[in-house]
């Protein structure tokens, strides 16, 4: 399978560190290229913050970024997390010796943050930026932030949870694509159901981002639109037959037709057709 697939625990472990252990091991055995965390802290958001508790709850200690880091290495995959301040990114880069970072969609606009992981381009080598709420003026800005990084995936994104289909909008992925043909695109995905990522593929995404659950009945916002172990294995498996049907751009007659095409164009009498 050529897609990067991105499988966000994010907060959909509950600050149970069985259960994200539980989910790096899902992901891995169902076809995920990178588990992904979010790097925060509840003080980051302040104790005044109406949902400071939640966060405190489930930020992810160091000891545990290294725990679910070296799963993913035993597990095969890859290891990646949003950071959401500059220091939170430093920590990603200088603690974690990680080469690539995930900008989330809230992110987007906050420079100091992006000129800091251009600014470690000898390290980072990858971002992936979800545009989830961002205009393309504001998507300009943040990609103009990053003139050393090597590859950068810009991720088609709608910040509703779950999205309505009528909100999916996969077409401003190619919108993306014309605007910024420098870099690569891809869709992070909120909606129910893989339909919407199996569709970006065949559109031309190179990256799918999707969070990741035991279960879509589990009470939060990000598990209604989530995958399960069950729904990524079935998208992988989608994924792949698509990538197989996209084929070559090269239009011409196939070794596959050669026995045929002789059968279909052989010249047929002129008669009254009744």
């Amino acid at each position: 399978m050529k897609t990067i697939v991105i499988s966000e625990i994010g907060e959909n472990h509950y600050g149970r560190w069985d259960i994200c252990r539980g989910l790096v091991h899902e992901s891995a055995v169902n076809g995920a290229t990178i588990a992904k965390l979010q790097t925060y802290t509840g003080d980051q958001f302040g104790a005044t913050h109406p949902a400071y508790d939640w966060f405190k709850g489930v930020s992810v200690p160091e000891s545990i970024h290294r725990e679910m880091q070296q799963a993913c290495q035993q597990e095969g995959i890859g290891f990646l997390s949003s950071p959401f301040t500059v220091r939170a990114a430093a920590f990603l880069v200088d603690k974690l010796g990680l080469d690539a970072i995930k900008v989330a969609s809230g992110r987007v606009v906050h420079h100091d943050m992006l000129d800091f992981i251009d600014s470690r381009s000898d390290q980072v080598k990858t971002v992936y930026m979800s545009t989830g709420g961002c205009s393309m003026a504001e998507i300009t800005a943040a990609v103009k932030r990053f003139p050393h990084i090597e590859n950068l995936y810009l991720l088609h994104c709608v910040s509703q949870y779950p999205t309505d289909d009528a909100n999916v909008n996969l077409r401003a992925m190619m919108t993306l694509r014309a605007a910024f043909v420098d870099h690569g695109i891809g869709y992070s995905d909120h909606s129910r159901g893989i339909e919407a990522c199996v569709a970006a593929v065949a559109l031309g995404a190179e990256v799918l981002e999707k969070h990741f659950s035991y279960s879509t009945k589990m009470p939060g916002d990000d598990h209604p639109g989530a995958m399960t172990p069950e729904t990524l294995a079935e998208m992988v498996q989608r994924i792949e037959r698509v990538e197989t049907m996209l084929g070559s751009p090269e239009k011409k007659l196939l070794k596959a037709e050669e026995g045929i095409i002789d059968a279909l164009r052989i010249k047929l009498a002129e008669v009254d057709f009744e």
